[in-house]
C-alpha cells in the first residue's frame, strides 16, 4: 500500500491491472473516450480530428460517397465493352454475362441456360402455365409484369419509342429495333431451305412452317390447323359470320383486312400483276400464277381417282365432283342439282327463258354455249360422230 502512494510506482502497477483485470481496462477506456469527447467540443480540435480521419481511412470515406451517389441515383459503374452505366457493382457484374456469355442459370425441365436468376425464373412459366400479371382493361395474363406493360400500351395507345428516319412510332423497342433494318436494307435472318431474308427472326421463323408444314393453329369449331394466328382467327368469322371490314364503294363485308383491298381493285380497276410473256394484267397474285402456267404448260395438280392433271387446284377441286358425285348447286325453282356452277346457269334459263347466245347466220338464240355449238352443225353439216362397224368375233 505505500509503494502505491508513491507516484513513480503508479504507472507499473496500472499496467498490471489493465492485464488481470479486464473491468477496470474497460473503465479506463471509457475515461478515455470521455476526454476525448471533451476535446472534440473544442471547434480547434474538431477539424484535425476529422482530417486525421480522412487521410487515415480513404476506403471509409469512399463508401460514404458512394452511398451518398446511390441515394441521389447516380451510376458511376460503368461498362468497359459498352459504356453502359449501373448504379451498384452488383448490376455491372450481371451485365457483364452478356458480354462474355456466361450463363450461371440452368433450366431442370429444358435445359435451357439464362445469365440472371429472374430470367430464369420467367421462363420457368413456360413450362407451369403461370401467368401471373393480369390487363385490368381486357382480363388477358402475361408471364412477365414488363410484356404486361408493353400490352397495355394498346389500350392507351402509347408508342414512346420513335423512328428517327420517318417518324414512326411504335410500342416496344424491339419492333422499333426490327423496323430500323427497312431502312438500312438489312435482313439478317436467312431461310436455310429458299435463302429467302427476313428483317426479323420471328417472320423467319413464321416462314420455316411452309418448309415444315408446322400448323400450330387449330380451331375448336371444325379442327382445322392453320400455319398462322391471323390465318386462323380469319377462319374463325367463317363460324361467327363477322365481317367487321367494309367497302365504301358498294357496301360489301369481309372477314379481313386483305380481302378488302383485293376487292377494292375491282372498282379502282387496278391490276397490278402483270405477265411478262404476254403483258396480261391481273388483280391478284394468285392469279399470276396460276395465268404463267399456261404458258409453261405445267400441272402441278393431280386427280389421285384418274391421274388428270391441272394447272390450278381449284379446278382440280371441281374436276374431283365426277368421282365424288358431289352437285352442291341446286335449282330453287325445280330442284335440280349440278356439279358445276356453268351447267346451273345454263339450266336456270330454261326457266327464265333468257337466251343471251344467238347464231350470227340464222339469228336463232339458244340458251347456253353448249346448245349454240350443236346447232351450229346445222349450217356447216358436219357430222363429227360416227358408229364403228361390229366385227365377228368368229374370224
Amino acid at each position: 500500500m505505500e509503494e502505491n502512494q508513491d507516484p513513480e510506482h503508479c504507472t507499473d502497477i496500472t499496467v498490471k491491472k489493465e492485464e488481470s483485470d479486464p473491468v477496470a481496462v474497460t473503465t479506463d477506456k471509457q475515461d478515455h473516450y470521455k476526454r476525448g469527447m471533451e476535446e472534440n467540443q473544442d471547434p480547434e480540435h474538431c477539424t484535425d480530428i476529422t482530417v486525421k480521419k480522412e487521410e487515415s481511412d480513404p476506403v471509409a470515406v469512399t463508401t460514404d460517397k458512394q452511398k451518398l451517389e446511390r441515394r441521389m441515383g447516380l451510376k458511376h459503374h460503368h461498362c468497359q465493352h459498352c459504356d453502359k452505366t449501373f448504379k451498384t457493382s452488383d448490376y455491372l457484374k450481371i451485365h457483364q454475362r452478356v458480354h462474355t456469355g456466361e450463363k450461371l442459370c440452368s433450366c431442370d425441365q429444358c435445359g435451357k441456360t439464362f445469365t440472371t436468376h429472374s430470367t430464369l425464373k420467367n421462363h420457368q412459366r413456360i413450362h407451369t402455365g403461370e401467368k401471373p400479371y393480369s390487363c385490368d382493361q381486357c382480363g388477358k395474363t402475361f408471364t412477365t409484369y414488363s410484356t404486361l406493360q408493353i400490352h397495355q400500351r394498346i389500350h392507351t395507345g402509347e408508342k414512346p419509342y420513335s423512328c428517327d428516319q420517318c417518324g414512326k412510332t411504335f410500342a416496344d423497342r424491339s419492333s422499333l429495333r426490327q423496323h430500323k433494318h427497312i431502312h438500312i436494307g438489312e435482313k439478317l435472318y436467312c431461310c436455310d431451305q429458299c435463302g429467302k431474308t427476313f428483317t426479323r427472326n420471328m417472320s423467319l421463323k413464321v416462314h420455316q412452317r411452309i418448309h415444315t408444314g408446322e400448323k400450330p393453329y387449330s380451331c375448336d369449331q371444325c379442327g382445322k390447323t392453320f400455319s398462322y394466328g391471323s390465318s386462323l382467327k380469319h377462319h374463325q368469322r367463317i363460324h361467327t359470320g363477322e365481317k367487321p371490314y367494309n367497302c365504301d364503294q358498294c357496301g360489301k363485308t369481309f372477314t379481313s383486312n386483305m380481302t378488302l383491298k383485293y376487292h377494292q381493285r375491282i372498282h379502282t380497276g387496278e391490276k397490278p400483276y402483270w405477265c411478262e410473256l404476254c403483258g396480261k394484267t391481273f388483280v391478284y397474285g394468285s392469279s399470276l400464277t396460276s395465268h404463267k402456267r399456261i404458258h409453261s404448260g405445267e400441272k402441278p395438280y393431280s386427280c389421285d381417282q384418274c391421274g388428270k392433271t391441272f394447272n390450278q387446284n381449284k379446278n382440280l377441286k371441281v374436276h374431283q365432283r365426277i368421282h365424288t358425285g358431289e352437285k352442291p348447286y341446286s335449282c330453287d325453282q325445280c330442284g335440280k342439282t349440278f356439279a358445276f356452277l356453268s351447267n346451273f346457269k345454263s339450266h336456270q334459263r330454261i326457266h327464265t327463258g333468257e337466251k343471251p347466245d344467238s347464231y350470227d347466220q340464222c339469228g336463232k338464240n339458244v340458251p347456253s354455249v353448249t346448245v349454240l355449238k350443236r346447232h351450229q352443225l346445222i349450217h356447216t353439216g358436219e357430222k363429227p360422230y360416227w358408229c364403228e362397224p361390229l366385227t365377228d368375233s368368229s374370224e
